[in-house]
């Protein structure tokens, strides 16, 4: 696995739960590395173990963890710069949507040796879509499910989302629009600012 996942979940769990309890999950898990570098790659079943031993910590289900790692990583202020690479994907919520069959190369542009799931947007009407996410690993479809209702919150618009389970091996996840402009949406400059 790549080490920019494992380096999320560190960060999730310390930001959201202190050090302390990252420590304890990583001794939990067997893991013997505190801090994962952000450019190595590790054994997938050390991240199994993280997110197990993180959920077992937090006494929530794995999914859980999943999609709370999805939010944190386009919520939280140390990880600014993945919100304003998704904000790029359109205007609103629903150009947001059409553009994730694109992330998987951007991504890709910005770390080359990283994989992140497929993305595959399919319209059934123009208020309900689904989102076909295919990934060697199960359960990151529960990730794209956070980062989705946070940028949703995050475009102002009000939506349901909901993991209808996998098919043939590829997570998929149904989306109702209910209102594209329910509130104002947070934000966003083009240019980063310096602090």
């Amino acid at each position: 696995m790549h080490g920019l996942i494992n380096r999320a979940i560190q960060c999730f769990v310390r930001d959201s739960y202190g050090q302390r309890r990252w420590v304890d999950v990583t001794r939990m898990a067997g893991v013997e590395i505190i801090d994962f570098e952000a450019m190595l790659h590790y054994e997938d079943s050390i991240t199994t173990s993280l997110v197990a031993s993180t959920a077992k910590s937090l006494g929530v289900p794995e999914e859980t963890v999943l999609e709370d790692l999805g939010t944190y990583l386009v919520s939280h202020p140390n990880v600014e710069a993945l919100r304003r690479l998704l904000r790029f994907g359109g205007v609103n919520f629903v150009e947001f949507l059409h553009s994730l069959d694109d992330l998987p190369e951007r991504a890709r542009l910005a770390v080359d040796d990283l994989t992140i799931p497929g993305l595959e947007l399919e319209e059934h009407s123009p208020e309900k879509l689904s989102l076909r996410c295919t990934y060697e690993h199960a359960g990151f479809g529960h990730v794209i499910i956070g980062v989705l209702r946070t940028m949703a919150d995050d475009y102002g618009a009000l939506v349901f989302l909901e993991h209808s389970g996998v098919e043939d091996g590829v997570e998929i996840i149904d989306i109702t629009l209910i209102e594209t402009a329910f509130a104002s949406g947070r934000e966003f400059d083009l240019g980063a600012r310096a602090e």
